[in-house]
């Protein structure tokens, strides 16, 4: 994929949040600014993700878990983008 632009998003979710399993179109990379989330990618480790930790989501690629912990999480998304296409996300049943 050739990258034309880049967009960054600050996103809150609130506290107990389930994100679900998700796909996006284009590579993100995210930092947390407040505070925790369980991050996984398909079957991979989750881990948790805290407050000036950084993360990757590749294109294609489910991302099985972004929940959030039991305090609201802000974060910075930077959404790598296609000429044209703006950021996607698709939920799916895959985890």
């Amino acid at each position: 994929m050739d990258v034309a632009h880049v967009e960054v998003r600050r996103i809150s979710i609130a506290a107990g949040t389930t994100g679900g399993a998700h796909i996006h179109n284009g590579p993100v990379f995210g930092t947390i600014e407040k505070g925790s989330v369980t991050f996984q990618i398909g079957d991979g480790t989750a881990t948790t993700l805290r407050a000036g930790d950084v993360f990757y989501e590749p294109a294609g690629v489910v991302v099985s878990k972004f929940d959030t912990s039991a305090e609201d999480v802000v974060f910075l998304g930077y959404f790598l983008l296609a000429d044209g296409a703006p950021p996607e996300i698709e939920f799916t049943s895959q985890a």
